[in-house]
């Protein structure tokens, strides 16, 4: 559905030096997947989007959607394309309904998808009130209904739970699931990390305008995951325990009824370790780190990001 190869983006700094915004990005998503796309600010989340969309231009790389290249081919592939990229601006005065009326006309798209999606995004009630009385919520859920009224085949929603209540983000993640169930391939930015986390069959992590990780959600979680066990034996024990493991090159965090043990080869040297002592173990499961906490991990990381391998030719874009 969607591919890009070695995007790079650099922008002109107020003291006219150059900031590199991406550098040499890559991304693939897989059509009628639900695809999260996570980054901390300034990481180049939102440029690759308006790159993608034809609002910004790319210094170099490649990128296809619908297998078309882009930027070249965006007028061919943008009636499939429906998008929400950075905080949604609309006329006060207008009506919720005036507006997606208005959006339809200047699109060529039937006045009929304004009711349907004014139902899809639970706006119905509210969609004769200006939207100058609207909340943040409600707008956001006004951009989103904007995006929608193409039926696009691809979704691209940059932060669509903005100013949402716990209640609007899980009618979001419906609609989420819903649109992917019925076919649409949706792009999806956010700092909800557990939503990511229970919403997305797959994800990309950027950081400096470097992909760091990607894959499924289960195999992002896998491959950044440590080593790290909770183990629990009779309480007499657990101090030397905790003394032995240390000895022996683990890190070890002491509990009052348990201890925390990370860099080990695995979980049998543990017991090993242990019973050689006469100490036995009577818990040893793994904790498993959730999204956000590998997300932190990855993105907090002062080392520099390795250098991917660039394709042996990058083409210039030029349109």
């Amino acid at each position: 559905m969607l591919d890009i190869q070695g995007l790079r983006k650099t922008y002109r700094g107020l003291r006219g030096g150059r900031r590199t915004a991406l550098d040499g990005f890559d991304m693939s998503v897989t059509a009628g997947q639900v695809h999260g796309f996570l980054g901390p600010n300034g990481s180049g989340k939102t440029t690759t989007l308006r790159v993608l969309l034809g609002l910004s231009r790319a210094d170099a790389g490649r990128m296809t959607v619908f297998g078309q290249p882009v930027p070249k081919a965006l007028p061919q592939v943008i009636a499939k394309i429906g998008a929400l990229v950075e905080s949604p601006r609309f006329l006060p005065t207008f009506t919720g309904r005036q507006t997606l009326s208005l959006l339809a006309s200047a699109g060529g798209l039937p006045q009929r998808r304004v009711d349907a999606v004014l139902e899809q995004v639970r706006l119905a009630d509210r969609a004769d009130e200006r939207v100058k009385g609207y909340s943040l919520g409600m707008r956001q859920r006004l951009a989103v209904a904007s995006a929608l009224l193409k039926e696009p085949q691809l979704l691209i929603l940059d932060e669509p739970a903005n100013g949402l209540d716990p209640s609007g983000i899980r009618e979001m993640r419906q609609l989420m699931r819903d649109l992917a169930a019925n076919g649409t391939t949706v792009l999806l930015s956010s700092h909800i990390l557990s939503e990511i986390e229970q919403l997305c069959d797959s994800v990309t992590i950027i950081t400096r305008g470097r992909r760091i990780a990607a894959g499924t959600v289960a195999e992002v979680l896998a491959s950044n995951t440590g080593n790290t066990l909770r183990v629990r034996l009779a309480d007499s024990d657990l101090p030397r325990a905790a003394t032995l493991l240390r000895a022996a090159g683990a890190t070890v965090v002491a509990h009052p009824d348990h201890l925390v043990v990370s860099s080990v080869i695995a979980a049998a040297w543990v017991t090993r370790t242990l019973a050689e002592r006469q100490m036995y173990v009577s818990e040893l499961a793994p904790i498993a780190d959730d999204l956000e906490s590998v997300f932190l991990r990855l993105t907090d990381d002062p080392a520099p990001v390795p250098k991917q391998a660039a394709p042996a030719e990058i083409a210039e874009m030029r349109s």
